[in-house]
Parts: C-alpha cells; structure tokens; sequence
C-alpha cells in the first residue's frame, strides 16, 4: 500500500479528551442533573473554565464549534462503533472566536480538587473541572485540516459527529498530555 493510501487511512485525531476522574464526575452529575453539555469557557468572571451544565441549558450559538461528544459508556482506552444515546453523551462545544485560536491543541478535561467556576454543576461538589491542551503535530494538524468541525448550526440541523475511533478516556491527563522534560 503507498504511503499517500496509509495517509489517507488514517483519521483526525479526536479535538477532546478526558482523563476517567472527569468522566466519574460527569457520571455523578448526570445521576444528578439528567443529560449534560459542557462549553470551554472564554474567560470574564469563570476564568476560561469548562463549565458544566443540564443538557440544553446553555444557549449554543450557531457559530460555536463541537470539540467533541464524550461517551459516559467508555472507560480509558475503551472504543466503541456505535453512537450514544443522549444520556450517555455528552457534548463539549467552544466558541468560534475561541475556537480559532486554540484549533491546534487537543483539549483535556480533567478534574482537580478546588471549587468550580460559575454556574457549572460541579461547584458544590469539591471538584472543579480543568481545561488541558496538548499541541497537535503537524501531521495531525494536516488531518485536521480535512476534518470540518460540527457547528451549533450544524447540531440543530440534526448532524452529529461519528463515534470517534480511537480512545478519548485516559486513565491521568498525562497520558493525553506529557509533561516535557519527564
């Protein structure tokens, strides 16, 4: 096979990642709340956090773009064929603007200690969510460039993303994230 065929082969990294304490604590908030929706803040008075809500209580806007949905069914390194019901995914969304300046890093959803930011859901929960980026390669980035994102206008058209095919769940950011120099 020639390398331009494995190229082709080969698809766009997935834009989201999640380490598995940020899924448990999305699991709890679901079996509190229902359905849930994430959006990546842009900074003002909830300091760029993700922020956590019931599924639809934030306004998407059209031009918001879909960094991913994460799959509540997965564990790190699970993959599965089959797309989420709307309670078992969950929805990650980032503005356009905010979106332009950070389409060259993979978001990792993490979770740390601390209180949360805002309206999110998990601020009486002792936990905070925390936004991660790793810096794609340039071969990935040529990928991504193929791969248009999912928009808010696109999502209320009915579009949804496939189910991604490789692992988005990693046991610690780490794993999703090295740290340089260790």
């Amino acid at each position: 096979m020639s390398s331009e065929a494995v190229e082709q082969q080969r698809s766009a990294p997935p834009r989201l990642r999640a380490t598995v304490g940020a899924a448990e604590l999305l699991r709890r908030l679901r079996g509190l709340h229902g359905a849930l929706m994430m959006h990546q803040s842009g900074g003002c008075c909830d300091g760029s956090a993700p922020m956590c809500y019931p599924d639809g209580e934030f306004i998407v806007g059209d031009r918001d773009v879909l960094l991913g949905v994460l799959d509540l069914r997965l564990g790190a390194g699970e993959i599965r064929d089959d797309a989420p019901t709307a309670a078992e995914a969950v929805p990650v969304w980032i503005s356009g603007s905010q979106f332009a300046a950070w389409q060259h890093t993979q978001l990792v959803l993490d979770v740390v200690p601390g209180r949360g930011s805002g309206f999110s859901l998990e601020t009486p929960e002792g936990l905070r969510f925390l936004s991660r980026a790793r810096a794609f390669t340039a071969d990935e980035n040529d990928l991504l460039a193929r791969d248009t994102p999912l928009t808010g206008a696109d999502w209320e058209a009915g579009a949804r993303p496939e189910p991604v095919p490789e692992p988005t769940f990693v046991a610690e950011a780490v794993e999703a994230c090295p740290v340089p120099g260790r």
